[in-house]
């Protein structure tokens, strides 16, 4: 699929804006200002991403689940940008430093205990001091200090100006430090949400019943929520038999699906998006060639991979994010010289660079996923032979970090802010192993001048020349964007997909969603 034609979905970035002040909106669903009062009780069956830990401070990615009970500071509404939640505002010095918010009242953690400053410092804290990779990790590394100016002001004061705090605070949740397992890991979370922390069996289910003592009053209208935590489960079986009844699936799933009159089909607000990387960190020849790389990457044919990954409905591009989003660039885009294959110039270029490539192994590692298949067969096409080793999650994780393979095919998918990709491939970025742990300074410092700018269309420009310089040196090559398929069935009235996986947010989720017909 070659057009760009995204008007159906949005794709707009979370950008800070200095002194935001706001109250909570969306305290009353969509659905539920209707005719058709909301309906109480029941059990809603869950399954998107899994639960990886008990602690949502040291998850590795699995970030949907836990939010059912744990809840921010912040929260990314559907066009990406970024509104109060537990607090009731924030504010932005002038210099970009220091950053307020102001708690809401009456939030209670689980326990009964009401949230104060000194419980979200301490989360800070606990984050900045105890978990030493993931999303927040180079975020804290700037935090000079932060402290509770009264019992609902906390302060945060940053070494240089840092402009993803706001949004990337939406993936800071604050749990009451009297959690069990606090001072290492902890094994039960006490949080805030519309829904608690109850059975948890790991790879199988989680049972969450409501809090009925939930902040936002009258809400939750579930009796509970039970998350399907199967690895491999048939889920479009299990949603047309009506045992799931939110689930993520497949592109191809969910076109099978649209069909069935007990469902409709939405997506994310924001789009995950399919790239190949290349070894970074220990290339050995000829791999280590950027014509050879640059040579694979024409090989690539972006059209007819987008449309076998995405069953037709993503976008080719050669950027992580796509129209509609402030980051995205259309002359970058326009000028992409790999916007069809051309294997004419991938020979031209092994030649330059004195490959035979009938005589190379490409080393290639998957996931367990059909579409790197597409690549594989692509670049064969020059002569090559590969070695696809396509492994589970965490064996893909193990293998990558070794560093002794030469490329691979992956996806990645939404993030609340921009920084969140960038970031994964900074020398000293979390998990970058996706992106084969690329070590450049020179991209470091502009990823770095980025996040410390508080003019946007300067942070623009810096987060562009370091894509940029990705794209010269092809470290890693986009291929396409596409949003997550979420099929719900039609008697879950007032829950729709958010632009990331929350499934519980300031303006929509599952605390506003109630079943019509069953009690």
């Amino acid at each position: 699929m070659t057009t760009l034609n995204l008007s159906r979905r949005s794709f707009l970035a979370g950008t800070a804006v200095a002194g935001l002040a706001g109250s909570l909106t969306g305290l009353l669903p969509q659905s539920a200002r209707a005719a058709d009062a909301p309906a109480r009780g029941g059990v809603l069956r869950y399954a998107t991403l899994g639960l990886d830990t008990a602690d949502p401070h040291r998850h590795t990615g699995s970030i949907a689940v836990q939010q059912i009970y744990a809840e921010a500071l912040t929260s990314i509404s559907d066009d990406g940008s970024v509104e109060p939640f537990l607090a009731e505002s924030f504010a932005i010095s002038p210099d970009g430093k220091t950053y307020t918010f102001t708690l809401r009242d009456g939030v209670t953690f689980h326990n009964g205990e009401v949230m104060n400053a000194d419980d979200v410092v301490a989360n800070i804290t606990r984050v900045k001091e105890k978990v030493k990779g993931g999303w927040l990790a180079s975020a804290m590394k700037l935090v000079d200090d932060v402290k509770a100016a009264d019992a609902k002001t906390v302060v945060i004061t940053m070494r240089e100006p840092y402009a993803p705090l706001v949004n990337l605070m939406s993936e800071l949740w604050i749990l009451s430090p009297r959690s069990p397992g606090w001072d290492e890991t902890i094994t039960t979370p006490i949080g805030t949400g519309p829904f608690m922390f109850g059975e948890w069996q790991p790879k199988v289910k989680l049972t969450a019943p409501a809090n009925t003592a939930y902040w936002r009053k009258g809400m939750p209208y579930l009796a509970a929520i039970e998350a399907d935590l199967r690895d491999g489960a048939d889920r479009q079986l299990a949603l047309r038999a009506g045992e799931i009844d939110i689930a993520n699936v497949p592109a191809d799933i969910a076109k099978q699906l649209a069909g069935d009159p007990n469902l409709r089909v939405s997506q994310l607000k924001d789009a995950g998006w399919y790239f190949v990387a290349f070894n970074n960190r220990k290339p050995r020849a000829p791999f280590d060639d950027v014509r050879v790389r640059q040579a694979l990457t024409y090989a690539i044919d972006k059209a007819a991979f987008i449309n076998f990954a995405s069953a037709g409905t993503g976008v080719v591009s050669n950027q992580m994010v796509g129209p509609g989003n402030v980051y995205f660039d259309e002359a970058l885009f326009k000028a992409d010289p790999h916007a069809t294959a051309d294997l004419d110039k991938a020979k031209a270029l092994l030649k330059e660079a004195g490959v035979d490539p009938t005589k190379e192994t490409i080393e290639f590692v998957s996931w367990q996923e059909n579409y790197p298949q597409v690549v594989v067969q692509m670049v064969r096409k020059l002569g090559f032979k590969v070695n696809h080793v396509a492994l589970d999650d965490i064996g893909t994780q193990k293998r990558l970090g070794q560093y002794d393979w030469d490329m691979n095919c992956m996806s990645s998918g939404p993030r609340a802010d921009v920084f969140l990709r960038y970031v994964r491939m900074m020398s000293d970025g979390p998990n970058p192993v996706l992106w084969g742990g690329i070590q450049d300074d020179a991209y470091d410092a502009l990823v770095k001048k980025a996040v410390a700018e508080t003019d946007l269309a300067t942070r623009r420009q810096l987060y562009l020349d370091a894509w940029k310089l990705v794209m010269d040196k092809y470290y890693v090559v986009a291929l396409g964007l596409d949003a997550d398929q979420i099929v719900i069935r039609k008697d879950v009235e007032g829950y729709e997909p958010g632009f990331t996986w929350s499934p519980n947010r300031a303006d929509g989720g599952v605390a506003q969603t109630w079943l019509a017909g069953r009690s």
